[in-house]
């Protein structure tokens, strides 16, 4: 009884903050072969960087790739490979808007890039844990927040888990691959039933392995 008293506070918790945000910021459902996640884009804070992303969104560029980059305790990156690691060709890369405020902390979610910091295309990664490393300094630029993962955080932990190593020319991919299997624009009344949904344990399918024993005569 607890624990579902627990899970509808949750429900209710996630539903009250993303309602708070919809209205100014544009949500994102991107759903993965482990469950769907729901990122926060802040339009206002990284303009250029934020376009860039829902660009990508509303193209259904996303669709299809995975996520080929998995660091425990640091990133899971994704956004620009195929299954077979064939990368999809992009835009032309944007402006970096590191110094925009938005810090490289917990379930943030910011643009990949190669050293050049204005390369950054397609490719985003969601941060495990507070990164200070990747913000921007009076030195040196950083790496773009641009969102935040605001449901489903657990997915991308699940995601952080899967086992690697299979691929020499890929060492921190899965195994098996996780895909994007979609990435749409949403709103916050289209969540309650997806955070819902993922909040409820999901019934043991054991009974439908089991050989069924005949009774004796």
């Amino acid at each position: 009884m607890l624990k579902k008293i627990a899970h509808l506070l949750l429900g209710f918790s996630l539903a009250t903050s993303i309602n708070a945000y919809a209205a100014e910021n544009t949500l994102v459902a991107i759903k993965t072969d482990l469950g769907t996640f729901v990122v926060e884009v802040y339009s206002k804070a990284a303009p250029v960087t934020a376009k860039n992303f829902l660009g990508y969104v509303d193209a259904k560029f996303y669709d299809g790739t995975i996520f080929h980059r998995v660091v425990p305790g640091f990133v899971v990156q994704g956004g620009g490979m195929t299954f077979d690691f064939a990368e999809k060709e992009t835009r032309k890369p944007i402006v970096n808007e590191s110094v925009n405020g938005l810090k490289n902390d917990y379930k943030s979610v910011a643009m990949a890039r190669q050293q050049d910091p204005n390369s950054a295309t397609a490719q985003f990664y969601i941060n495990l844990q507070n990164n200070p490393g990747l913000n921007a300094t009076e030195t040196k630029p950083g790496y773009t927040v641009f969102g935040k993962v605001v449901a489903g955080m657990d997915v991308i932990e699940k995601i952080a888990q899967e086992p690697r190593g299979m691929y020499k020319a890929f060492p921190e991919a899965p195994n098996y691959a996780v895909r994007i299997l979609s990435a749409t624009r949403t709103d916050a009344s289209s969540l309650d039933a997806l955070i819902e949904s993922q909040n409820t344990p999901k019934p043991s399918s054991i009974k439908d392995a089991l050989v069924p024993i005949n009774d004796p005569q």
